[in-house]
């Protein structure tokens, strides 16, 4: 039977994804550029075909072969089970945020458009800590930080501009959003880790509180 500090593991890892989706809708609704990863995402769905969510998918798979030849190891597969999950909240947040989000104002994107950005960085936060499955662009994150010996910010930054590329080549919605998210993304991740990281461990002592010693994450 899976113990509560299980559970509670499980718990932060669905609540992180759900929050990183929502912030990654809150973006694109806000119409003035998203990360450069979810521009290429957008890009594609508009000139390829396929939604938003469906192409997250396909280019996690792409991702999780990249980051096996890095480390020399075998594909992580489980990382196809986020994306998936990643894939679908995209849609459905979009889906329920079209009509109810429409920001006409440049001070209305504008808030719409910060309050993604940190929804987002606290989202992915809290699901890394997990330690469960990460998004293989995620993933490469922390890969790219360990092999060059960098900060989280400096090994996002990185990556952003390469994906910021590609969005370009795909007519991705690139704008002023897309720069802040370049500038910003891997500082606010980086502000976000070691808070959520003090958020479960408390969490999971609590739960750990009277159960079986012998028990363990």
């Amino acid at each position: 039977m899976i113990n509560r500090s299980r559970k509670a593991k499980y718990a932060f890892y669905v609540l992180g994804i759900l929050l990183l989706t929502l912030g990654i809708s809150f973006t694109i609704q806000s119409e003035l550029g998203t990360s450069p990863f979810d521009a290429l995402l957008v890009g594609l769905s508009l000139n390829v075909g396929l939604t938003v969510g469906s192409w997250e998918i396909i280019i996690a798979f792409i991702l999780i072969c990249c980051n096996s030849l890095l480390i020399k190891q075998r594909p992580e597969l489980l990382g196809l089970l986020t994306a998936l999950i990643t894939g679908i909240g995209i849609d459905m947040w979009l889906f329920l945020l079209r009509n109810l989000i429409t920001p006409e104002l440049w001070f209305e994107k504008l808030v719409c458009f910060v309050i993604g950005l940190f929804v987002m960085g606290f989202g992915t936060a809290i699901y890394l800590h997990t330690n469960f499955a990460p998004i293989p662009i995620d993933r490469l994150t922390l890969i790219i930080q360990e092999l060059t010996r960098t900060t989280i910010f400096l090994s996002r930054t990185f990556i952003y501009l390469v994906f910021l590329i590609m969005a370009i080549i795909f007519n991705g919605p690139i704008g002023v959003g897309t720069l802040l998210t370049v500038c910003l993304g891997g500082l606010i991740l980086n502000y976000f880790m070691p808070f959520t990281e003090r958020i479960l461990t408390n969490a999971s002592t609590s739960f750990d509180y009277g159960t079986d010693k012998n028990h363990s994450i």
